[in-house]
C-alpha cells in the first residue's frame, strides 16, 4: 500500500455502517460536546506501512492505560481538526509537523462522553525522533497496517455502563488490547481502504 492510494482511497465517500456496527453512535440532540482530534500515524518501513500507537500512562483521569492514536480536544487557537492533531502529536511524541504528511479524514467518531473525535491521517517516513510526555505517554509502539486491515481480526463486544448496554470493537496485537474508540477508528480505516 502506498502514500497515494491511501490518500486516494481517504478521498472517497465513507462507506455507510455496517447493521451489525453497534458500536457507531450519534450523539444525541442536546448533548454537550466536545470536538477533538486525533492523528492516525502511518509509518513507511523497509516498504511496509506500520501503525504508531501511544500507550497512555495509568494515572491519567481520561482513558488511563488506553492504546490510543496521539490527538486531544481541539483549542480555541486551532484552525482546523488537522490543526490539533498536529499540535498534539508534537505535544505528546515529539513527533514535528515537518515529518508528516496529511493525507486526509476518517469520519468523525462519537463517544457516549460527548467527545466528537476526528481522525486524520498522516503519512511519516523514517528516520524520526521522538520525545515523549512522559505525563500523558507510558510507550508507543508500531503495528503493521494488513493486520487492521483483515477485518476478521476484530472483535465486537458489550458490557453494561451506567445502566445501559454498551457496544465497541477490540482488536488484539502481540498481547496488546486495542479497543474503543481508538479500534473504532482502526475499523473505519480497514473499510476506507479495502473499498
Amino acid at each position: 500500500m502506498t502514500r497515494e492510494s491511501i490518500a486516494c482511497a481517504l478521498a472517497r465517500p465513507a462507506p455507510p455502517p455496517d447493521p451489525q456496527d453497534l458500536h457507531i453512535i450519534a450523539l444525541k440532540e442536546g448533548t454537550r460536546v466536545t470536538e477533538a482530534a486525533v492523528l492516525v500515524p502511518l509509518v513507511h518501513r523497509g516498504g511496509r506501512v506500520f501503525v504508531l500507537f501511544t500507550h497512555r500512562t495509568g494515572h491519567l483521569d481520561d482513558h488511563a492505560g488506553q492504546i490510543s492514536f496521539p490527538g486531544g480536544r481541539v483549542e480555541a487557537g486551532d484552525a482546523s481538526r488537522e490543526e490539533t492533531a498536529l499540535r498534539e502529536t508534537e505535544e505528546e511524541i515529539g513527533l514535528g509537523r515537518a515529518g508528516i504528511t496529511l493525507l486526509g479524514r476518517l469520519p468523525d467518531y462519537e463517544i457516549p462522553s460527548g467527545f466528537r473525535i476526528t481522525p486524520v491521517v498522516g503519512w511519516i517516513e523514517p528516520p524520526f525522533a521522538l520525545k515523549l510526555d512522559s505525563f500523558e505517554v507510558d510507550s508507543v509502539f508500531e503495528a503493521p497496517l494488513e493486520h487492521f486491515l483483515d477485518a476478521a481480526n476484530y472483535e465486537r463486544r458489550e458490557y453494561r455502563f451506567r445502566g445501559r448496554h454498551r457496544h465497541y470493537l477490540a482488536v488484539r496485537f502481540e498481547g496488546r488490547y486495542i479497543w474503543g474508540a481508538t479500534a473504532g477508528m482502526l475499523y473505519a480505516l480497514c473499510r476506507m481502504l479495502r473499498g
